[in-house]
């Protein structure tokens, strides 16, 4: 996930954001939570990721399109409110604020399961507190050298990849030795699909997931010198996302027998493991942490910015827009807090189900703001025939995501927690329309 980018800077050519969007969307998502997914669907999750990538840009395409119509600062959030009115806006806002709270939770448990590769004795809940501080403390101090910071991470990302895709290419020819695993190619129906049809419906939640943060790109489309060129922009991201995916992907369900898949070890550290290279899990594993408190920070940022401009517009208690002397979200921080906590308890609690929970309610959320983009390119963009079969390819493959977290035991908690999630939203919805309409009636009265 990607923070917005700061007013003032300059803009945007269309391939400078296609490249951003690469360098922001790759987390945790993918170097933790593909292992989920390999676990839960075989090799088979490679259509996962194809079929999640299609998605993926519809959403982008009918967001980039609104963006090219009538750009709007807001994004996603204004054109809800615009094309359904107060209580769409308020709904898209939280729902995505949850979202993110919720993706941080995820990254905040992935960063804990990295570290104890190195400590696995130590307890997760003691990691999670750890970064979640770190991340806190980072934010309420302000970061001007951070984008800077972060810009060397996305590098630090990419570089990484490039290195798995070497090694892994080095070690499955043969010309390293001394790899852990056997490489075998799955040829046959049994190897590709080890848990059936069932088993890559039920993981296609997870290969969306690993796309996260096209919403905030539409938000970055604001900046663009030619906001026509998103949609190109889109296209060439998603293309080279899920090349990556599906190459570095492939290379490792080749290089690692089924069995040895777990959502507690990174699949690409699992591949990399050889007698001749001891040090590279050791240091793939410092850059997972590396990427993944990066975007743990871009996420902290993205609910802050969303809190203060929720409780600014009056879809928020007004206490968390104001700063400690000017200057620090101390109250908007507070409530995030409050999230991070429940992550650590979570931890606590449940340590060996914790990240499938919260990633599933994760990528539910996020599915849900995303149904909220092609409802408002609907209502808002001028009708044309192959839009439309577009964005009903979208709800389709959005609903199959759904749906699949239901028929899997790892992933139907996490469908629950999102349902919950979404009736508390709405019912406040409900609650401050009504108010809202009392209040407007009685200044009417008034008059």
């Amino acid at each position: 996930m990607s923070k917005t980018p700061a007013q003032g800077e300059q803009n945007l050519k269309w391939w400078q954001l296609s490249l951003l969007g690469v360098a922001g969307t790759i987390g945790t998502g993918y170097f933790l939570g593909s292992s989920l997914t390999i676990s839960i669907g075989g090799p088979a999750v490679l259509i996962a990721y194809i079929l999640a990538g299609v998605g993926t840009y519809v959403v982008f395409d009918a967001l980039s399109s609104m963006t090219a119509d009538h750009a709007e600062q807001g994004s996603f959030r204004s054109y809800a409110k615009k094309a359904f009115g107060s209580w769409a806006g308020f709904g898209s806002g939280w729902v995505y604020w949850c979202s993110e709270l919720l993706i941080m939770g995820s990254q905040l448990t992935a960063l804990s399961i990295f570290s104890r590769f190195w400590f696995p004795s130590v307890p997760m809940w003691v990691f999670a507190a750890g970064f979640g501080i770190l991340g806190l403390l980072i934010v309420f101090f302000g970061n001007k050298g951070f984008d800077r910071v972060e810009n060397v991470l996305a590098v630090i990302k990419i570089a990484a990849i490039l290195m798995f895709l070497i090694i892994a290419t080095a070690l499955l020819a043969g010309w390293i030795g001394g790899g852990k695993y056997s490489p075998k190619f799955p040829l046959n129906y049994s190897a590709i699909f080890p848990n059936g049809g069932m088993g890559l419906w039920s993981s296609f939640i997870f290969a969306f997931y690993a796309y996260g943060g096209i919403e905030v790109l539409g938000i970055m489309s604001f900046r663009l010198e030619k906001p026509e060129e998103a949609p190109k922009a889109g296209k060439v991201m998603l293309l080279l996302l899920t090349t990556v995916y599906v190459i570095s992907i492939g290379l490792a369900v080749c290089m690692v027998p089924l069995g040895a898949f777990n959502p507690k070890e990174s699949p690409f550290v699992l591949a990399l493991s050889s007698d001749h290279l001891i040090f590279v899990p050791h240091v793939f594993n410092a850059v997972l942490i590396i990427a993944g408190f990066s975007t743990m920070i871009a996420s902290l940022y993205a609910v802050t910015s969303m809190m203060i401009t929720l409780a600014q517009e009056g879809d928020a208690p007004r206490i968390f827009s104001r700063k400690w002397k000017d200057k620090y979200p101390l109250y908007a921080l507070f409530l995030i807090s409050g999230g991070l906590l429940a992550t650590i308890v979570l931890s606590l609690l449940m340590p060996g189900k914790v990240y499938e929970y919260i990633t599933t309610a994760a990528g539910l959320m996020l599915l849900y703001n995303w149904s909220f983009i092609l409802l408002s390119s609907g209502k808002l963009l001028k009708a044309k025939k192959l839009s439309g079969v577009k964005r009903w390819i979208g709800f389709l493959l959005i609903g199959m995501a759904v749906v699949g977290t239901l028929f899997h035991a790892l992933s139907r908690p996490g469908f629950y927690i999102s349902l919950l999630l979404v009736s508390v939203i709405a019912a406040c919805d409900l609650i401050v329309h009504w108010f809202r309409k009392k209040k407007n009636n009685s200044c009417g009265k008034n008059v």
